[in-house]
C-alpha cells in the first residue's frame, strides 16, 4: 500500500514528485477505478508542458524508461477521462429504457446520461478515478500509438497494484482510456498491468 502524506503526495522511492499547479480540480471522493492513458507526445517534458497549459492531465505519468512521476495530489481529481461511453452498451446489460435513450447516437447525450448514473452503473469518471499516463506518441505513418516499453509496463503493473490496494479498487475496474471514452482505439493498447 502507498504511503500518502496530508497533501496527497506519495512517499515512495519509485515515485518522483512533479506536482503541477492547477491540475487538481476538486476533492477526490471514493476511488472506483483507474484509467490508463498514453500521451501523443514523445517525452515527459512535452506532457508536463501540456498539463501546465490546460486543466487536463493525470495523477501519474510513466516515462519510457519506467520513471514514475506524480503530477497531482491524490486528494483531488483531475480532468482526464472526457465524455463517458455507455457502460451498459459495452457490457450488453442495458435496460429497454437505456436502449431507447441511446437509439439516436450522440456522444454528448451519451455522456450526459452516463454522468447522471451512479457507479457501478457507469464507468469511473474524473471525480472517482485515478489517471495514469504512459509517455508515447502517435506514429506519423500509421496514426497509431507507439508500443509501450517493457520498463513502462513493469512500472505500470507495480503502480496499478499499489493504487488498487491502497484505494480498494478491483482489478476489473482498471481500464484503457478508449474503453471508457471516445479516444483513438490504439491508445495504451500495449499497456499491461
Amino acid at each position: 500500500m502507498l504511503s500518502i502524506d496530508k497533501e496527497g503526495r506519495v512517499n515512495h522511492a519509485r515515485i518522483k514528485a512533479h506536482i503541477i499547479g492547477g491540475l487538481g480540480q476538486g476533492r477526490l471522493g471514493v476511488v472506483h477505478g483507474i484509467i490508463v492513458h498514453q500521451t501523443g507526445g514523445a517525452t515527459a517534458q512535452a506532457a508536463f508542458a501540456g498539463y501546465a497549459s490546460r486543466p487536463y492531465g493525470t495523477h501519474f505519468l510513466i516515462d519510457k524508461d519506467g520513471t514514475i512521476y506524480q503530477n497531482a495530489s491524490l486528494l483531488y481529481y483531475t480532468n482526464h477521462v472526457g465524455k463517458l461511453k455507455a457502460r451498459c452498451l459495452s457490457e450488453h446489460s442495458c435496460s429497454a429504457i437505456d436502449m431507447k435513450r441511446y437509439a439516436k447516437f450522440s456522444p454528448s447525450t451519451e455522456n450526459r446520461l452516463e454522468s447522471a448514473k451512479t457507479y457501478p452503473a457507469r464507468y469511473p469518471a474524473n471525480k472517482d478515478s485515478i489517471g495514469i499516463e504512459l509517455v508515447g506518441e502517435v506514429s506519423v505513418k500509421t496514426g497509431e500509438f507507439v508500443q509501450v516499453t517493457e520498463a513502462q509496463n513493469a512500472s505500470l503493473k507495480w503502480l496499478v497494484g499499489e493504487i488498487a490496494a491502497t484505494f480498494h479498487v478491483q482489478m476489473t475496474e482498471v481500464f484503457r482510456h478508449p474503453l471508457v471514452s471516445r479516444k483513438t482505439p490504439s491508445e495504451a493498447s500495449t499497456a499491461r498491468w
